[in-house]
């Protein structure tokens, strides 16, 4: 099977790449748990270098590596630099950081010494998503790296140049081969490849469906996993926030990147004393804006990843529309060649329409109005997914309250949702589980090995005669 990359913006075929044979895969398999023995015993502060100078590539070559992101997933050209300057970030967090998070855990106790000791396990296969080609990358294989494992990249299908290029920076920086592996590899043989001794963990990014099937292998075969799923987002203004921040903070958060991400702000949920204030400001600031080529660094509407995913949006919003609820903006594709829809704003939501229960992965911002925290807090959860949200207040303290009742496994105040390295990633629910980034996504594929020491008998009390 052939494994296209094409160009959103024009639907053109830009390369073309084969994939793997079983002899091949066998190989590579092969070469990564070698690769694994010997990496695991070497010394914390090489692997550091590594990971810096993975670091310090990316930085010197952004502008190309921002260009490859944008020609393969549409992602304004702006952002995926973003992007680049995030993932490096990620490599130097975990290349300083990662000998203090690895440092044994002394643990108390009557009769002797003990402490926890952290050993790296094996192979990870990691299965990651186009929408951040090369961010998600990083934040399995930075940890995973510096923790002593080695890494097998399954990339999605329709970022093969960016998955390709993640493996050449590595080799650039020195890392011997079967440290880190791309594999141009189909979905369907994902499966096989879990049920390899050789693999002992499993890690992915991506769809309710693909996630399950992950979870379902990995739990075939005893296999540690990971997942990071779906999310619906809510972000919730009370009638004490900042409207004008909250404005710029939704936008934001619900069409950056095209609305493609897992913790955009799908659920605009606001107090209805300011609802209609915020909602023509909201409005306001996504009209009249510059649809073109994700290249010119002047626009601000770019194509979505796939002419698959335009399609797919627009059924949803249809159906949603044709159930009763309203468009307050746009609505519908763009009359123009490639992967593109209009940024859209839905309103008077039911539940049982498409968006009140569908997660939508693009430009499309669900609006609600609740009349007061407890309606906002109900309407929060009453979703399958549990990733992240958003909650604006000035009385900090009345926030913090909202945040603790929402099911998430995140929740930031005053601010639009963000990953970070320094702060752990990860939802609960049908958004998956287990965590990446911060000190936790280090110790998500580690043994975590208990070292006791007996106290000398001799020096214990003797009994008593």
């Amino acid at each position: 099977m052939a494994i296209k990359s094409v160009n959103p913006f024009n639907n053109k075929i830009l390369k073309t790449f084969d994939e793997i044979t079983d002899q091949e895969l066998e190989r590579k398999v092969e070469i990564a748990h070698k690769s694994y023995l010997n990496w695991k015993n070497t010394a914390i502060d090489e692997r550091s270098k590594l990971l810096l100078k993975v670091s310090s590539i990316m930085r010197d070559r952004k502008a190309e590596l921002a260009k490859l992101i944008t020609l393969e997933m549409g992602k304004l050209i702006k952002q995926s630099e973003s992007e680049i300057e995030m993932c490096a970030s990620v490599y130097e967090y975990y290349a300083n950081n990662a000998a203090e998070f690895l440092k044994d855990r002394p643990l108390k106790t009557d009769d002797g010494e003990a402490f926890l000791r952290l050993t790296p396990m094996g192979v990870i296969l990691a299965v990651e998503p186009w929408n951040y080609p090369f961010n998600q990358v990083a934040r399995l294989t930075a940890p995973n790296l510096m923790a002593g494992n080695t890494v097998m990249l399954k990339h999605s299908s329709n970022v093969p140049q960016c998955a390709e290029m993640i493996e050449r920076i590595f080799r650039e920086a020195g890392a011997a081969e079967g440290v880190f592996t791309n594999l141009f590899l189909s979905g369907k043989r994902v499966g096989k490849l879990a049920a390899d001794n050789r693999i002992v963990g499993l890690s992915l990014t991506g769809s309710e469906g693909a996630g399950s099937s992950l979870a379902e292998a990995a739990g075939k075969n005893l296999k540690k996993s990971v997942l990071e799923l779906g999310g619906s987002d809510p972000f919730i203004v009370l009638e004490d926030g900042d409207i004008d921040s909250a404005v710029e903070k939704a936008v934001v958060g619900r069409f950056g990147n095209m609305g493609q991400a897992c913790t955009s702000a799908k659920r605009i949920i606001v107090a209805d004393a300011i609802a209609d204030e915020f909602l023509q400001k909201f409005t306001a600031k996504l009209t009249d804006l510059k649809v073109g080529d994700p290249l010119d660094p002047e626009t601000e509407v770019g194509p979505l990843s796939t002419e698959d995913a335009a399609a797919k949006i627009e059924k949803q919003v249809s159906e949603t529309v044709a159930a009763g609820a309203r468009v307050v903006l746009g609505g519908k594709r763009i009359d123009r060649e490639g992967a593109f829809f209009e940024f859209t704003i839905l309103t008077d939501i039911k539940p049982g329409m498409v968006a009140y229960h569908e997660e939508i992965f693009g430009p499309v911002a669900s609006f609600y109005r609740v009349k007061d925290d407890a309606e906002a807090i109900s309407l929060a959860n009453d979703t399958t997914f549990g990733l992240g949200g958003v909650v604006f207040s000035r009385d900090i303290k009345r926030a913090i309250n909202v945040a603790d009742q929402i099911d998430t496994g995140m929740v930031f105040i005053n601010q639009s949702l963000a990953s970070r390295p320094d702060l752990p990633f990860g939802g609960t629910k049908r958004s998956g589980y287990g965590r990446e980034l911060s000190p936790l996504g280090i110790e998500e594929f580690v043994n975590k090995k208990l070292i006791f020491i007996s106290c000398d008998q001799t020096k214990k009390p003797q009994p008593q005669e």
